[in-house]
């Protein structure tokens, strides 16, 4: 049995996925083998030492200890794409509210309540104080090629907008994704000078932190309109609000609040609704609970932020698998560690990633405590488990 501790409120979309004959879930243990969480924060936490896997319902992992998971032979899942089309929403609503001013007119025409028939005159007189312009014909700037990046230059395009995607990562995948009418650059000085609109989808890294700053806004047109429904920190918030404050940026919409930004006349704060849709968690928590349960139950690994990704047919009723460093020879003594007491490999395989590897091996053989503690001193490994 299986113990899954939820950090967070998980959709039952995905925690009834999770059945009662294989795992018990529970925001109460102290000891688990897998954890299901959202935006709680974990840098702190004490993980138990059968902790095997931790599923993070969204792409950003800020609040999950990466290194740490790493040494300790932790996988970290995430769910990309589960919440894109809810951010694409989000995004697209926000390239309106820059650019006309809907919360403001909405806000005041509130304040008429209470005039009787006299509304309809009032608001024919005041109309113009909240005035805009249209998104159609205008250049948008994507940062960020990703899930949601391409959904939103994708939207854009079909809005009647220019489009300028930039990506140095660009995957085949994506590219075949993106509509044919999107220019496509290297260069991110192509978005900052050619861009009305600049909308950013990044995750929040040392390169990426504060991508949008004083330098890159003073390169941008006047009156450019900065989204970011990403992750705080990707644009620099003092030079941002110097750009709003000059007149440089003439409105500036986040799903991050700050009393510094909240101050802003023309800046548009939300309370990180990028993913807050009944759809999206669902997506993320039905992505989540599959991720885990392949991990846990057949060693396979997929959408993992710290490991590799391998999936390795079964062939044998016992599975080996291995957690360790990306060193010379090491699958070789692996190999002749198994051989060295008996054991015959029906099926295997391994993949690297960077400094760290991952190895499934299959036999029929039985696994003495002997050959355990022996895979154990092979030198570089950091982890294993056997699946039965």
């Amino acid at each position: 049995m299986y113990q899954v501790k939820l950090f967070n409120k998980i959709s039952q979309a995905g925690t009834s996925l999770l059945t009662p004959d294989k795992y018990t879930c529970s925001e109460d243990f102290e000891e688990y083998d897998a954890i299901l969480v959202r935006s709680a924060k974990l840098h702190d936490l004490d993980f138990p030492k059968n902790l095997k896997c931790i599923a993070r319902a969204g792409a950003g992992v800020n609040n999950i200890p990466l290194d740490k998971c790493t040494e300790n032979g932790i996988v970290v899942f995430n769910t990309p794409g589960a919440n894109a089309n809810a951010v694409k929403e989000l995004v697209l609503c926000a390239l309106l509210l820059s650019s006309r001013d809907i919360v403001g007119g909405v806000n005041w025409a509130k304040t008429l309540a209470g005039n009787g028939d006299a509304i309809g005159a009032m608001a024919e007189k005041g109309k113009s104080n909240f005035a805009g312009c249209e998104i159609a014909g205008k250049t948008l700037g994507v940062i960020g090629l990703g899930a949601i990046g391409i959904k939103v230059a994708n939207a854009a395009l079909a809005l009647g907008m220019e489009v300028i995607g930039y990506d140095p990562y660009l995957s085949v995948d994506a590219a075949l994704k993106l509509q044919r009418g999107v220019r496509y650059t290297t260069e991110l000085n192509d978005i900052f000078t050619e861009s009305h609109y600049i909308t950013v989808h990044v995750p929040l890294l040392d390169a990426t932190r504060g991508i949008i700053g004083a330098d890159a806004i003073a390169k941008m047109k006047d009156g450019v309109r900065i989204l970011n429904f990403a992750r705080d920190g990707l644009c620099d918030q003092k030079a941002v609000i110097d750009g709003l404050e000059s007149g440089k940026i003439a409105a500036y919409c986040c799903d991050f609040a700050s009393e510094e930004m909240l101050a802003q006349p023309h800046a548009l704060c939300l309370p990180h609704l990028g993913a807050s849709t009944e759809e999206s968690e669902n997506n993320c928590a039905v992505m989540a609970a599959q991720e885990v349960m392949d991990y846990l139950e057949n060693g396979t690994i997929r959408n993992s932020v710290n490991f590799p990704n391998l999936k390795v047919p079964r062939e044998a009723k016992t599975r080996i698998c291995v957690m360790h460093r990306n060193m010379p020879k090491l699958i070789a003594e692996l190999s002749s560690t198994l051989a060295h007491h008996g054991i015959n490999i029906e099926n295997m395989g391994s993949r690297p990633r960077g400094e760290i590897a991952y190895t499934i091996i299959d036999t029929d053989d039985d696994l003495t405590e002997e050959i355990k503690t022996a895979l154990k001193a092979v030198n570089g490994v950091i982890k294993f488990r056997i699946i039965l």
